[in-house]
């Protein structure tokens, strides 16, 4: 556990750093999916490394001891991690519980809001254009999820591009993009360590859908025109565009990407990353496996102590197994 319990910690921190960098160079669906295996897997392991951190300080309350039967000083001797790594990882652990249902309760009034929305705006078909001259093109998750479209957005666009801007906002309905987002941003909430992963993934889920957009009118140069247009007719709002809009992500680094050949496929990075949260799950098991190991021996010995104790004091062997908590290794049989 000397070891294994920091191995999550430390893939969280490399992942974290190297990861978002290739990621926007693969082919968009399948970062998209290494992106949101990376944060689901990094936060488990993260959460229970801190959890087992923060156990090992917790156990040596002797109230807390007490209740669990085991002995503290044998807990004490076999525990490897310092009292302050154990009270920061408690820390840390609490700190990432209370942002996580922060951004929970967030994550839920976003969805309810996008499903007022979507019956708010009119028509009652996939489609819906509001009469408005600001530029605005997003789509609202929801069942099944509706794309708006303002006239102002139209009026700037051609037949060909009108068709592109479609197809893109489409396309993060159909491959509900709003649940990637959903995974980074509870994610990125219990560890803000995750925040560039986050980041990456928004910008991954744009190249997804600007890729689908490619494919269903056949052209990359119309999509490139589409999105640099409509983001050139939206510059001139301050305030941020809306999730899963044509306008998000890196403008530039867009349009550049669909005026080159599509991404290749490359499996190198991928594999890569895959190894290492293998490497996060076997130090969090291995970790797991050595703390339960840690208590059982504690149980054990605060049971050989009260066995002692209830000899002492002169009583018959059947009210020692009555008096003790006579914790067994599997196959042992109780007299």
């Amino acid at each position: 556990m000397l070891i294994s319990v920091y191995v999550p910690l430390v893939v969280t921190v490399v992942l974290s750093v190297l990861a978002p960098r290739p990621a926007r160079r693969l082919a968009p669906r399948p970062a998209a999916w290494a992106l949101a295996c990376t944060a689901l897997v990094t936060t488990v392991g993260w959460t229970g490394s801190l959890a087992l951190l923060a156990f090992t300080g917790i156990a040596q309350i002797p109230e807390v001891a007490a209740e669990g039967r085991w002995s503290v000083p044998v807990l004490r001797a076999e525990n490897p991690v310092d009292l302050t790594v154990a009270v920061v990882g408690a820390l840390v652990l609490l700190a990432g519980c209370a942002s996580l249902v922060l951004a929970a309760v967030r994550q839920v009034r976003h969805v309810l809001w996008a499903r007022r929305e979507c019956a708010r705006v009119p028509g009652d078909g996939e489609l819906a254009v509001v009469d408005t001259d600001a530029p605005q093109a997003f789509a609202l998750p929801g069942a099944p999820g509706r794309i708006v479209v303002s006239r102002g957005m139209l009026r700037c666009l051609d037949d060909a591009e009108r068709e592109a801007l479609l197809a893109h906002e489409r396309a993060h309905l159909r491959r509900r993009h709003h649940l990637f987002q959903a995974v980074w941003r509870l994610a990125a909430a219990v560890n803000p360590l995750l925040r560039p992963l986050a980041d990456a993934g928004g910008y991954v889920l744009e190249r997804w859908a600007d890729e689908e957009a490619a494919t269903h009118v056949g052209s990359r140069r119309v999509v490139a025109r589409a999105v640099g247009r409509a983001a050139l007719a939206s510059s001139s709002r301050t305030s941020a565009p809306p999730a899963l809009a044509v306008t998000g992500g890196a403008v530039p680094q867009r349009v550049r990407a669909l005026l080159g050949p599509p991404p290749p496929r490359r499996t190198l990075p991928i594999a890569g990353g895959a190894l290492l949260l293998t490497l996060c799950c076997v130090g969090l098991a291995n970790a797991a496996s050595d703390s339960d190991k840690m208590v059982d021996d504690a149980q054990r010995a605060q049971c050989a102590e009260a066995v002692a104790h209830v000899d002492a004091a002169g009583r018959p062997a059947h009210a020692r197994f009555h008096f003790c908590c006579c914790h067994h290794r599997p196959g042992d049989r109780q007299e």
